[in-house]
């Protein structure tokens, strides 16, 4: 049997897939998306934080469709345009197709 990988969708239910998800994030207080890879939010998983509120997505706009911010330090560039304009940001993923990735 294959292994399954629970992921969020853009409405923010849970499903399962067959496929891991390409980023990762944090349902707490503050709803953040980010690099699998990103060093500041594996630091705290490493420390026990973040484990149990541990989300994954497929894509970048499920994330931001499903109310996530994107990381201040792995995603930059995307962090500075939705700080800049958390309107504007979010409507300029959304409105791009689903399977495009930035």
């Amino acid at each position: 049997m294959d292994k399954l990988y629970k992921l969020i969708d853009d409405k923010g239910k849970e499903y399962l897939s067959k496929d891991k998800g390409k980023y990762g994030g944090y349902n707490g207080k503050e709803k953040i998306y980010g690099r699998l890879d990103c060093k500041s939010a594996n630091s705290w998983i490493e420390k026990g934080y973040y484990v149990d509120k541990r989300v994954f997505f497929a894509s970048e706009y499920d994330a931001v469709k499903a109310g996530y911010r994107p990381c201040g330090c792995c995603m930059k560039e995307q962090y500075l345009l939705w700080k800049n304009d958390p309107i504007k940001f979010k409507e300029s993923i959304i409105n791009q197709d689903k399977d495009i990735e930035m």
